[in-house]
């Protein structure tokens, strides 16, 4: 039987920081620095979730590459803001494809082509060119 991933912020902060191995005041202090946001019961009580796993894993890898909390801060929310970015940038693409799609679904099929309007144009010039 595989194990199911959490949908919603379910461990509290000692079995948390026992799966991140990390201290529970550390989490405390990420949590202050912004780095981290879990969800708090009405009574208070932090919940953290595997969303929050894979931040705290990122700011691990960060941390371990020499880079200090606020570091982690900016580049976490850069990154944040380039994934929201690449998601409107995709959702752009569609649209125009759809758009140019409908545009060419919609041309008359008994219009003259222009590069063959073209052709006998310019051959005509040529023509009258060389009679001269």
């Amino acid at each position: 039987m595989t194990e199911r991933p959490a949908l919603h912020a379910v461990y509290v902060i000692s079995v948390f920081a026992e799966l991140a191995g990390v201290h529970p005041q550390t989490l405390r202090n990420y949590e202050r620095n912004g780095l981290l946001r879990p969800k708090r019961t009405s009574g208070g009580s932090r919940r953290f979730s595997d969303e929050d796993l894979v931040a705290l894993r990122r700011i691990q890898d960060l941390t371990n590459e020499g880079v200090n909390l606020e570091g982690v801060k900016r580049i976490m929310a850069l990154e944040t803001k380039l994934e929201t970015l690449k998601s409107q940038l995709n959702e752009q693409a569609t649209r125009a494809r759809d758009d140019l799609e409908a545009a060419h679904r919609q041309y008359r099929r008994d219009l003259v082509p222009v590069q063959n309007a073209l052709a006998v144009v310019v051959d005509a010039k040529r023509r009258a060119r060389k009679e001269r």
